[in-house]
Parts: structure tokens; C-alpha cells; sequence
């Protein structure tokens, strides 16, 4: 085709009424299968029900603090926070690095409020290497 014969006006005509935009559709092919792998796990892992454990008591909850504390012991805790459907969320199993009133820190420099647990207990796994 040469200029002579190319119109602008059957361009302008066919991109405001024959070619309709798929706006994002068309990027979805571009997912990394790594990235879909992880948003499939995500998937699986929001399904996952974790029952909520026992209440327990600020004394029981504090004296579990202190000998996981006292004796380099990392715990299991379960928070008493929940999800949008209102499901807990899963156990964390951490040594407690230390504490300042009613806050503990945890392995990550995770700060947690001692109200805000649900259940702890120790962990006596001997297999346990601090890098969980």
C-alpha cells in the first residue's frame, strides 16, 4: 500500500468503532508462573481453618512468658486477632527475645501486646535450631 492509497479516515473510523480495548485482560498473560505458584499457595493457605485454643488466663500466659524467656525456650502462640472471616490465624512458634512492660518481642523484632494472646505454650521439640 502506498500513501497515495492509505486514509486516515478508515483508521479513525475503525479504532472508534470496530476495535474494542481489552484494558487489562491483555496483560494477564504476563504472570511469572513463580508468582501464580505463590498466589496459588496464598490461595491454599486462606482456606486453612486454624480453631482457636483455649483462652487462656494474663497470670498462665505471663509465667509461660517467663520460663520460655529464662530459659531460652521458643513458644507456640496463637493470637486472639482473626481474619475477615473471622477464622484465627495460623500458630507462631518463636523464642521470645525479650520484653518492656506489657509488650514481648519475638524472633523478628516482632512486637507483640501480652493481651493479645490467645494461648501459648512452650515448645519441647528437641529438633528446635532458633532459625524456624
Amino acid at each position: 500500500m502506498n500513501e497515495k492509497e492509505f486514509d486516515l479516515g478508515i483508521v479513525k473510523r475503525f479504532f472508534e468503532h470496530d476495535y474494542h480495548d481489552r484494558g487489562l485482560m491483555k496483560w494477564q498473560g504476563f504472570y511469572l508462573s513463580d508468582h501464580t505458584a505463590a498466589l496459588n499457595q496464598q490461595k491454599i493457605q486462606d482456606k486453612q481453618q486454624y480453631p482457636p485454643k483455649p483462652q487462656q488466663s494474663l497470670s498462665i500466659v505471663g509465667q509461660i512468658l517467663s520460663t520460655a524467656y529464662t530459659q531460652n525456650q521458643p513458644v507456640n502462640l496463637q493470637l486472639n486477632t482473626v481474619d475477615h472471616n473471622n477464622q484465627h490465624f495460623a500458630t507462631i512458634t518463636t523464642p521470645i527475645l525479650g520484653y518492656n512492660g506489657a509488650t514481648i518481642v519475638l524472633a523478628n523484632h516482632q512486637f507483640i501486646n501480652i493481651n493479645d494472646i490467645q494461648h501459648i505454650e512452650l515448645v519441647r521439640s528437641t529438633n528446635w535450631t532458633g532459625n524456624q
